[in-house]
């Protein structure tokens, strides 16, 4: 199983960068390989990606999601994927972004990737891409602003 946990200080309010995460349609924006993401319904997206020439198709369902604090997910097609992003208020114009993700890497492509570290990379770099979009536009696309709570 492989895993990552990355954190960037991103220049606005908490709910501005919480309102833009929910926006999974703007990630191929400002995430490397993500080719395009659909939104089935609230808590369930279809995903398209790309990366290092290897083409995955598959959705995610919302575990959990709190406005201005947490969105989790999971994968729901058999691959073995997680995640939460957490967010943090540090001041009132500057939040803590973090990501924490789980997978199974396949095949050796994928295998070699985790091996060196390339996936920590990954995720460092589209945080970066993150913050650059968010702070340049100054505002969320959009926000979904509502309660999904685990199941027991």
């Amino acid at each position: 199983m492989s895993s990552v946990t990355e954190s960037i200080d991103v220049d606005v309010p908490v709910h501005t960068a919480y309102n833009q995460w929910t926006q999974f349609e703007s990630f191929p924006q400002f995430m490397s390989g993500v080719e395009e993401i659909t939104q089935i319904s609230e808590t369930r997206n279809h995903w398209k990606t790309k990366v290092a020439g290897v083409e995955r198709e598959f959705d995610t369902e919302i575990t959990e999601q709190h406005p201005d604090e947490r969105v989790a997910w999971k994968s729901v097609d058999g691959k073995d994927h997680a995640g939460v992003v957490t967010f943090h208020r540090i001041a009132d114009d500057k939040t803590k972004v973090t990501v924490q993700m789980d997978w199974e890497a396949e095949g050796l492509v994928e295998k070699a990737g985790a091996a060196v570290g390339a996936d920590d990379r990954q995720i460092k770099a589209d945080l970066k891409r993150f913050k650059e979009f968010i702070e340049t536009r100054g505002t969320e696309s959009g926000a979904w602003r509502g309660d999904v709570t685990p199941p027991k």
